[in-house]
């Protein structure tokens, strides 16, 4: 019997036809499927695209998230996240693999904006953007507030009000943005950049304050101040920025970046300027105690003046004043007297000092009759005839002038042996 392979009529499939065969099984049987996982193996390259397997204790799944859904992502994945993810099956033909095509991500066990909005202020901590250290100080009395907020919603009409009666004085730039939907983040942070340039060192148009703002809403609605270029934004900022946005339990990334964060927008508008009734209070208590004190201190001079009054001195000046003139015209006199003594008495005793002097000063001998010999070469004193010898040349000193003269001869005296 003669077997022939394969067999007449059977159809035979090419590997294309074969894997665009399963792919088109696959695809239909699994259009929208649901699938928990964990995250490992991911990769981003420059395309956008995320590649990643799905994984649990029995088999892998390789998976694709496209650019596209990405961008939608409020997070990011991680090597190690358990994942809910929506999609469909398909097979990739170049390889011939099946995988997951994504088109939803949730974290498990927590909403994809919660996990978001932690990894955000991880990164943000990082960067040093929640130290109170850079944080600037609000205006206690600014001249112009520039209210970044929606010009339609409740929040602009309450803070407005706020202004007005608490300090009318002050005026208010109202920049319109959106404050809910996907472009909202954006174009709040475009303004408070705008608002920067125009303001933080025009002299001709000074911002003291930036106050962005927002009613209440759900955690969707408030996203916006929580997306990173918003942050950024605040950061940069020059001008101190204050917010109030929502209700008091609401919190956002923009409340932690903020230099000062109110609890609600009518409280930002509260702190963002004083309240003229307080301060003609304040104003009118310190004018009180500075009268006070102005009168206590009027009153210790006034005391003051009546006990110098009360002073003899006083009462007569000018007795007092010729008094003291006769009192120094005496203490000069006695002064010159004394002096007078004293500088007679110097003076004798520097006569008797300069008689001593005198009596020892070598002219006084001199004028005695005595001389002084020297060698005329080295002018030495010739004290013995030993110290000369004939054809030496002598100086002798006497009181009305010197001699020169030549040894003609020596005559040595009975004491010439001890002199010498």
């Amino acid at each position: 019997m003669t077997v022939t392979y394969p067999p007449s009529g059977v159809s035979i499939l090419t590997v294309g036809e074969l894997t665009r065969g399963i792919k088109e099984l696959l695809e239909q049987a699994h259009p929208d499927i649901w699938v928990e996982g964990e995250v490992s193996n991911l990769a981003r390259p420059s395309s956008g695209h995320q590649y990643l397997t799905l994984k649990d204790d029995e088999a892998p799944l390789k998976a694709v998230i496209y650019r596209g859904v990405g961008m939608r992502m409020k997070f990011d994945l991680r090597d190690g996240m358990r994942i809910i993810a929506r999609g469909r099956l398909s097979v990739y033909l170049p390889r011939g693999e099946y995988q997951f095509l994504v088109e939803q991500v949730q974290p498990k066990g927590i909403g994809p904006l919660d996990l978001a909005l932690r990894q955000l202020k991880e990164k943000l901590l990082g960067l040093g953007y929640f130290d109170p250290a850079r944080k600037k100080p609000i205006p206690r009395v600014p001249r112009r507030i520039a209210l970044v907020t929606s010009p339609t919603g409740s929040a602009v009409r309450d803070v407005l009000e706020v202004l007005a009666r608490r300090w009318p004085n002050v005026e208010v730039w109202v920049c319109p943005v959106p404050v809910q939907g996907d472009d909202a983040a954006p174009r709040i942070a475009a303004a408070l950049g705008l608002l920067n340039r125009v303001g933080a060192h025009d002299g001709s148009t000074p911002i003291d304050t930036l106050l962005l703002a927002r009613g209440g809403g759900s955690l969707e609605d408030l996203w916006p101040f929580n997306e990173e270029v918003v942050a950024h934004a605040i950061a940069r900022s020059r001008i101190p920025v204050l917010t109030g946005i929502g209700h008091e339990d609401d919190v956002t990334i923009a409340d932690l970046v903020a230099d000062k964060r109110a609890l609600t927008p009518s409280e930002a508008a509260e702190r963002a300027v004083p309240d003229r009734s307080e301060v003609a209070r304040k104003m009118t208590a310190d004018l009180s105690r500075m009268g006070v004190a102005l009168k206590r201190h009027v009153d210790r001079a006034r005391a003051h003046l009546e006990q110098l009054a009360a002073r003899p001195c006083l009462r007569r000046p000018t007795d007092r004043i010729r008094e003291q003139e006769r009192r120094l015209d005496e203490l000069a006199e006695r002064l010159g007297r004394g002096l007078g003594r004293r500088l007679e008495q110097s003076r004798g005793r520097l006569d008797s000092l300069a008689a001593q002097l005198g009596g020892l000063s070598p002219l006084s001998v001199l004028a005695r009759g005595y001389s002084v010999t020297r060698r005329l070469d080295d002018l030495a004193v010739v004290r013995s005839t030993g110290q000369v010898e004939p054809g030496d040349w002598l100086v002798t000193q006497v009181l009305t002038g010197k001699i020169i003269s030549r040894v003609e001869g020596v005559t040595p005296g009975p004491n010439q042996e001890e002199a010498s």
